[in-house]
């Protein structure tokens, strides 16, 4: 394994000593979840689906947060429940950026035709509301974790695609890339070194943002029972099957309902401070 240079820990300390307290809380939030995420194995104290008590047992020096509806130990899937719920979340949304950035650089390089057909088939595809596209598309083709990587990625990189579009056909038009032109340059060298590192700030804060809208996407149809299938963890699925509780003043239910809002509300944070930093703008 290549150890951690000295001098790149040395500038992420900088960095982030150099972030508001906002941000900084962010930051430190987000890298509690991703410990959490890969080193679930370790950290919980019980197997992901082991049934290891009775039903909706209190909290207890046994099981901290309870018992779920099977007798789950609550700790241990919100434990692996990061590990799912991001892990997806973060496929996804890769998937989702290749598909609509390159997408969006096409359109923005090519114009004419190319940026008419991809314009029209994305317009199509945004027309109808994505959640409902995504229950009937989950409902054809099934609720395996590939099917809803896959749909949800489609679904997501049309919205990637218009703002990579927008932001790369004003970085088309730039001088230093009609001087590539003028030297023969390729249609991908000028996609790949020319327009999309001047496009790349406004990509990532995207990349954040729509991590943020895909995991929530991903936990509410995992609430409505086509997400995330059982007995694989999921903060989503957890809150649905311990909804009951709510009528007994019971607040396990928002356990997992509060790890989702704060792993949003965490790369929010960093994101604005991140478009911040990006743009130049001093405090």
């Amino acid at each position: 394994m290549t150890a951690v240079q000295p001098g790149a820990l040395k500038k992420g300390a900088s960095v982030f000593a150099s972030a508001p307290l906002s941000a900084q809380f962010g930051m430190v939030v987000i890298v509690l979840y991703l410990v959490a995420a890969v080193f679930a194995p370790q950290l919980a104290p019980y197997g992901e689906a082991q049934i290891v008590g009775d039903q909706f047992e209190p909290w207890s020096s046994s099981f901290w947060l309870g018992t779920d509806n099977l007798g789950r130990d609550m700790f241990t899937r919100l434990i692996f429940g990061a590990r799912n719920t991001i892990g997806i979340a973060l496929l996804t949304t890769a998937l989702a950026f290749s598909i609509g950035t390159s997408a969006g650089l096409a359109a923005a390089n090519f114009g004419g035709w190319a940026d008419q057909v991809l314009s029209r088939i994305v317009d199509i595809l945004m027309s109808i509301p994505q959640l409902i596209f995504a229950l009937l598309l989950l409902s054809i083709f099934g609720t395996t974790t590939t099917s809803l990587i896959l749909i949800i990625a489609a679904l997501d990189s049309t919205r990637v695609f218009r703002l990579c579009r927008a932001v790369a056909i004003n970085a088309a038009v730039s001088d230093y890339v009609e001087a590539a032109r003028l030297r023969g340059e390729g249609p991908m060298w000028i996609m790949g070194r020319e327009i999309l590192p001047n496009i790349l700030p406004t990509l990532i804060a995207e990349f954040g943002l729509r991590f943020c809208f895909v995991f929530l996407l991903i936990s509410g149809l995992s609430f409505l029972g086509l997400g995330i299938q059982p007995p694989t963890s999921d903060w989503g699925s957890m809150v649905r099957d311990s909804a009951t509780l709510i009528a007994y003043a019971d607040t396990t239910p928002l356990l997992p309902a509060g790890a989702i809002a704060l792993l949003a509300v965490s790369v929010n944070l960093v994101v604005d401070w991140f478009l911040h930093t990006a743009s130049g703008l001093k405090d």
